[in-house]
């Protein structure tokens, strides 16, 4: 796994480096201290995952988000911050963020969940997730069959497929099946908009 590291402090930075190169899966192939560094720095190394700082002097992470999406969409984003408002979680993921871990988060433990991140599983902070509050009401979920709520709901808590599965008894596929046709029903793209529509932001 590639590696890039975006954050203006460079302490974080080299620490984040320092930890992350002791896995040997992942390979950091370089850092940023800016959105447009960021973009540069993938047009050169084409990494698999960047993670992301928000706040940053000339282009922030949500404006860098948007464009490394907007030009490399398999390249996954993991934003890390010290925000955990709702405005800066919202505006992140609907940049196109594929997760959002917050600092407070041991550096040692960040590796763990890069992983489901290339696995193509939105990664969402415990504190995050608290955040995010329970479900306004949403008249389009009404347009989901029971278990397709019930399996909107378990996507949107972070469960991968095969927890989904071993939780409702059902296989792999069969879940995997559901959450095309409930995004197809509510419009959304990837698990982490499902995560969105489904807490109403």
């Amino acid at each position: 796994m590639k590696v890039l590291l975006v954050d203006d402090d460079p302490l974080i930075r080299q620490s984040l480096k320092i930890m992350l190169s002791r896995e040997e899966d992942i390979t950091v192939i370089g850092t940023a201290s800016d959105g447009a560094e960021a973009l540069k720095m993938c047009e050169a190394e084409q990494p698999d995952v960047v993670l992301m700082d928000i706040r940053m002097p000339n282009v922030d992470g949500i404006a860098a988000t948007r464009s490394i999406k907007r030009v490399y969409p398999d390249v996954r984003i993991m934003m890390l911050t010290t925000f955990d408002d709702k405005p800066n979680i919202s505006q992140a993921l609907s940049a196109g963020a594929d997760g959002y871990l917050l600092k407070t988060d041991k550096i040692s433990e960040i590796a763990g969940k890069l992983r489901p991140l290339v696995d193509g599983v939105g990664v969402l902070d415990m504190d995050v997730l608290k955040t995010l509050t329970a479900p306004e009401e949403n008249p389009a979920l009404d347009n989901l069959t029971p278990r397709e709520q019930e399996i909107t709901e378990l996507v949107a808590q972070g469960l991968t497929n095969k927890k989904i599965a071993e939780q409702l008894f059902l296989s792999e596929g069969t879940v995997r099946n559901n959450i095309v046709v409930i995004m197809e029903k509510l419009g959304v793209k990837n698990r982490t908009q499902l995560g969105l529509f489904y807490y109403g932001r």
